[in-house]
């Protein structure tokens, strides 16, 4: 499709002139519409721009490589004359440059650099609809400067899919414009039942399906790079059974180089197919050429931070229905194509419209630190078409305080400026910084760069090593031979040479900027990267080989055949769990020494004193502690007695006073005074002795027992019984013994014990030691009559009664049957009432 059948084509007159007459426009124009590189071409000669410059805003590299290559073909002239672009570690412009074409976190840096923009006429903001954090920040910087310090700035925001009404609540003086589109018809086709595959045997199935029915090339969209190597190495080994020599399979995805990535975009060779294997980067603003057929996994692998544990990870999830449209019209740009999607027609309607901007849900100390560079501290002062979420992002600038980066006033700090003025995370930053100071800045650079990139190595299935130094290992062999031939070989994995590259480059990168020499030197790379992540600094376990408690409280644990499980002390860089038990996925080894030096201003010493269970005892030391980790421990001299007995108390409690010498006499005292009080004038004022009663009070009747008491073998010995009668007086000590004695004489003139533990007194007594009593015994002065259980001569209960002289006339006659077959030598008269009671087997003078 040339230019001048481009859809852009048909409103860039009306585009122009409204440019002219208004400073923020909203562009909507579909995929392959042309709106990428016409644009800013047909706004280079306006008169509003009188020379200055065309800022565009193109969210992925690739993109941007490729937008301003196209444009400067366009010109007739190479990249970097009047159209050049800026990306992360490539930059080609000259002074002749007139459309830059950036990444958001350039135009950041451009902004805090040159807070007027006072040499661009016009930011173009493109594929706004990604949403991703730096862009969101972006405009809000570009909105403050376009009504403070460079009102006639301009401001175009453009994409095929745009939230109108929130921008055009942002945008108050905008006018909106829209382009329709020329897409070629493509043909969705449906494979599967429920839910996007996972599954990479279908997955090459479809692929080699498509190859050999269908013409022309292949995209295939799938979640990370991880499948994209897998799916790679399978259809190298397939393809060549099924069609021949005919395909060329090239990967795609944001960590290649530019040679790479242009290899993927780039025609097939002549005579040959393509098969693309990339990430959701081929889903906007690249046209790659030959693209016929679609393959759509429908997932994808988006960043998910939680605040909880202050991590970052990424989530494999299925794609919105924006991303699945997006994708499929990748098949109808140059002509008709297919679409196949790996699941079901019915399950589109459950994909979400589109993901939530990246603002709302992702680690902010990155934008904390540019709005303080920027002299802002409170981001309602911006405008935003979703604000940063207040209590996040007060977290992130709490952060910030703790690095350095802001003081108490909330305000940037010269380190903070530092820390700005570099392409990485504060974190990453304040490390490398401290890093120059510390006389590793290289290394420190080198951790940076291995740390901020995909894993440079690919193990086996169930073979992965945790251990960061194996990462560092190679990359120093790397930049001191500058060569990947002599590099180790590894067991059970291989590395990304191509990736060890750009890890390497990124590195010396970084060292120029901070103008810190090239050279390696003997380094503790743990002591590093606890710089930046001081609260990921993880000790392991008691009793335990790969369990490690973090710093910041979080739990961890390393798989059971990591070799980096050798270390006692480790400082982690990512994890991946819940915050009780996270695996451990890359780390260092580390020692309680470096710490002990390294955050020596932030050492917390502290009296402790707490219960310790399995000595049984009350344990008072000297602490010091790093956050959460506790370094060392000696003993108390002169603990606080206050102290010690409030443990004691605590403990007594949990215990439910198990830990207390009670014994059954002490219980049954206990049951006699609640049972007393029942029947004690109100005006008596017995105290509750109940168990919940006594634990509630425990201060006041216990603690003056527990002088010098400090361990359970010590609580045994305390005189218990006396501490419970503190609480009564004697006088009312005596009217209990008189309402609740503690036995009852029997006929027999055995003294049996009652039983106060239930709601009636229990008298538990042999059947004989009764006979001649008419009246049930009884105690409160007459008023609570006894349960009798009455017993064999075996001491088992064989009736129950609250009614002894009903027993005699009813019960008894079956109950002397009864026991006459059970025990014949024992007495059973005819008559009870008349006979005499008896505690032996036989009386010695029985009843005629």
């Amino acid at each position: 499709m040339d230019n001048a059948t481009l859809p852009i084509e048909t409103i860039l007159t009306e585009l122009r002139e409204t440019l002219a007459r208004r400073h923020q426009v909203i562009l909507t124009a579909p995929p392959g519409a042309g709106k990428t590189t016409r644009v800013p071409l047909a706004l280079l000669d306006e008169p509003w721009l009188a020379g200055r410059k065309i800022i565009m805003l193109e969210p992925r590299r690739l993109a941007a490589r490729s937008a301003a290559r196209y444009m400067a073909r366009q010109l007739g002239e190479e990249v970097g004359r009047r159209v050049g672009y800026r990306v992360r570690m490539d930059t080609r412009v000259s002074a002749a440059t007139r459309i830059e074409v950036v990444t958001e976190g350039i135009l950041v840096r451009m902004l805090q650099h040159d807070p007027e923009l006072a040499a661009t006429g016009i930011v173009i903001f493109d594929e706004f609809h990604e949403r991703n954090l730096d862009s969101d920040l972006a405009l809000a910087l570009c909105l403050d400067l376009q009504g403070a310090l460079n009102p006639e700035l301009r401001l175009l925001v453009m994409s095929a899919t745009l939230p109108t009404e929130q921008l055009t609540a942002v945008l108050a003086d905008s006018t909106s414009l829209a382009c329709g589109g020329r897409q070629f018809p493509v043909e969705i086709r449906y494979r599967g039942e429920h839910t996007p595959a996972r599954n990479i045997d279908q997955l090459v199935r479809e692929i080699l399906q498509a190859a050999t029915q269908e013409e022309g090339s292949i995209l295939v969209f799938v979640p990370g790079t991880g499948e994209i190597h897998q799916l790679c190495r399978r259809l190298t080994e397939r393809l060549p059974t099924v069609s021949g020599d005919k395909w060329r399979i090239t990967p795609l995805f944001g960590a290649l180089t530019a040679g790479e990535q242009d290899l993927a975009i780039a025609p097939a060779p002549p005579g040959k197919r393509k098969i693309v294997v990339a990430t959701d980067i081929a889903e906007t603003s690249l046209t790659i050429e030959g693209i016929r057929i679609v393959i759509d996994t429908g997932l994808q692998r988006r960043p998910y931070f939680d605040p909880a544990t202050g991590l970052t990870r990424l989530q494999t999830m299925p794609i919105s229905q924006a991303s699945a449209i997006q994708r499929s019209g990748r098949a109808g740009r140059m002509e008709p194509g297919i679409s196949i999607r790996l699941w079901g027609e019915h399950a589109t309607g459950g994909l979400i419209p589109s993901h939530r901007p990246e603002i709302l849900g992702c680690d902010l100390t990155g934008l904390a630190l540019e709005l303080a560079v920027w002299g802002v501290s409170d981001p309602a002062r911006l405008q935003w078409l979703d604000p940063p979420p207040q209590e996040r992002f007060a977290a992130a600038r709490l952060l910030l305080q703790q690095l350095g980066a802001l003081d108490d006033t909330l305000r940037v700090t010269d380190h903070g400026q530092r820390l700005a003025d570099l392409p990485l995370h504060p974190r990453l930053a304040h490390m490398v910084v401290l890093g120059v100071e510390d006389g590793t800045g290289f290394n420190a650079c080198l951790l940076a760069a291995v740390i901020s990139e995909k894993d440079l190595l690919r193990f086996d299935r169930d073979h992965y090593q945790a251990d960061l130094q194996l990462r560092i290992d190679i990359m120093e062999g790397l930049l001191k031979n500058g060569s990947t031939r002599s590099l180790p070989r590894i067991h059970n994995g291989m590395i990304d040479t191509g990736l060890a590259r750009r890890i390497a480059t990124a590195a010396c990168d970084l060292a120029r900027r901070l103008d810190t020499p090239e050279k390696l030197r003997d380094c503790d790379y743990g002591r590093l990267l606890a710089w930046g992540y001081p609260e990921r600094i993880g000790c392991r376990r008691p009793q335990s080989e790969v369990n490690y408690l973090l710093a910041g409280g979080q739990g961890a644990y390393l798989d059971p055949n990591d070799s980096l499980s050798r270390h006692e002390w480790l400082a982690v860089f990512s994890l991946d769990g819940n915050r009780n038990n996270a695996r451990i996925y890359l780390a260092l080894g580390y020692d309680r020494v470096t710490l002990l030096d390294q955050f020596a201003d932030q050492l917390q010493e502290q009296e402790h004193l707490a219960w310790d269970g399995e000595r049984g005892l009350v344990v008072a030391e000297t602490q010091t502690h790093y956050q959460k980790l506790l370094l060392t421990s000696k003993p108390l001299t002169a603990p606080d007695p206050e102290a010690i007995q409030k443990i004691l108390l605590e403990q007594i409690r949990k215990s439910e006073q198990s830990v207390l010498p009670w014994n059954r006499t002490l219980r049954n005292w206990q049951q006699r005074v609640c049972f007393a009080g029942k029947f004690l004038a109100s005006d008596a004022n017995i105290p509750d002795m109940s168990d919940a009663q006594l634990l509630a009070e425990l201060e006041e009747w216990l603690a003056p027992f527990l002088d010098k008491v400090k361990s359970a073998k010590e609580l045994a010995a305390i005189d218990l019984g006396g501490a419970l009668k503190t609480r009564i007086p004697y006088p009312l000590q005596r009217q209990i013994d008189t309402l609740a004695p503690t036995h009852y004489v029997v006929p027999s003139g055995s003294k049996i014990p009652i039983d106060y533990s239930g709601d009636i007194p229990v008298l538990a007594v042999r059947l004989q030691e009764m006979f001649g009593l008419d009246q049930t015994p009884a105690v409160a002065n007459g008023r609570q009559p006894l349960l009798l259980q009455l017993l064999s001569p075996a001491s088992r209960p064989i009736q129950i009664t609250s009614d002894l002289p009903g027993f005699w006339r009813s019960s008894y006659e079956a109950v002397k049957k009864e026991m006459k077959g059970r025990y014949p030598k024992h007495y059973w008269p005819d008559d009870p009432l008349a006979a005499t009671p008896a505690n032996r087997a036989k009386p010695r003078k029985p009843d005629s």
